[in-house]
């Protein structure tokens, strides 16, 4: 029942999301921007998200201490991309348990996405910054408000590594902010706390962090020339292209991380829509990139993760089975 309303809300929140996004664009525009597309370029693009499954496999298996092979790493990071364009985004727990199939613990895989998912989460917020700093038609106060954000994210990274390698300190600040705000014991803020430094622990050696920190800048690097070969596949030359890619791909990451929606459809192309309003990028040719960049990612993922099931001999079922018995065991 559960996953039934999750998959019904999931289609509505999309729904939602794609009437405000296609209410004023005639569609037969969004059709013959699609057509004049140049197939170049297209296969290009295809090619560099291709690399991005590529480079994220590479930093993922560095954080497993290189415990599976590049291949394995490659198709499993394929496969969890494929089940997350899926209503239950069981991805990251499909992802653990093949890891654990070839020999890693459960608690390294686990620890490894939650430090991806920082490494990610801090370099987007990054890049978002030096976006808005870059495009003049964004008022100071936006900017402004993008930087404070920035350093924020940057010093608490920066905090959190430092109580993962002494967590002793990080308890004791927990403590006196307990004593100052008993009401908090309510809440099981140490077991929490404990995850976080446990999730972050791969980082607080040198060569984990280099490796992780390269690969991240890398793999992000693609993404973004991927949607620069995009802006070029379809004509759109008239915007400062790189600032475009930086902002569109930073935004439609924040879209992605909503978790109700059937494989980011509707929020996707509403980033990518507000990243054309802040460009000053015609309305309709924004929304046609959105639809078009989104479908070609979708694409990418579907192809690699199915080359990625059959290369590993698992079906799509048994793999959305077990990470659903895994979820309801969490």
């Amino acid at each position: 029942m559960r996953r039934t309303l999750l998959i019904i809300a999931s289609i509505i929140v999309s729904g939602i999301f794609l009437y405000f996004v296609l209410r004023d664009v005639p569609i037969q525009d969004i059709i013959d921007r699609a057509r004049q597309a140049d197939p170049f370029w297209l296969l290009v693009t295809f090619g560099m998200l291709t690399m991005t499954i590529v480079t994220r496999g590479i930093r993922w298996r560095g954080l497993l201490d290189n415990r599976i092979s590049h291949k394995d790493a490659f198709f499993i990071v394929a496969i969890t991309f494929l089940l997350n364009q899926l209503p239950l985004r069981a991805g990251e727990v499909a992802r653990s348990l093949l890891a654990t199939g070839r020999g890693v613990p459960i608690l390294t895989a686990a620890t490894s996405i939650v430090v991806e998912r920082m490494l990610d989460t801090l370099l987007v917020v990054l890049s978002l910054l030096l976006a808005l700093s870059q495009i003049p038609t964004v008022p100071d106060t936006v900017s402004q408000a993008a930087a404070l954000f920035g350093v924020l994210g940057v010093v608490a990274f920066v905090v959190l590594l430092t109580f993962a390698r002494y967590p002793k300190m990080a308890h004791s600040v927990l403590n006196a902010v307990l004593s100052v705000l008993p009401i908090l014991k309510r809440l099981p803020l140490e077991s929490m706390l404990d995850n976080v430094l446990d999730g972050l622990k791969p980082l607080t050696n040198p060569r984990r962090f280099a490796h992780a920190i390269t690969w991240t800048l890398i793999a992000w690097a693609f993404s973004y020339i991927a949607m620069y070969t995009m802006l070029i596949a379809l004509g759109i030359t008239d915007v400062d292209m790189l600032m475009t890619s930086i902002l569109g791909v930073s935004l439609a990451s924040f879209s992605v991380a909503i978790p109700v929606s059937v494989a980011a459809i509707g929020p996707f192309e509403a980033a990518i829509a507000i990243t054309g309003e802040i460009v000053g990028m015609e309305n309709t040719v924004a929304v046609a990139l959105g639809l078009i960049v989104h479908g070609m990612t979708v694409l990418a993922y579907i192809v690699w993760g199915v080359v990625g099931l059959l290369a590993m001999g698992v079906s799509l079922g048994d793999v959305l089975s077990q990470a659903g018995k895994s979820k309801n065991e969490d």
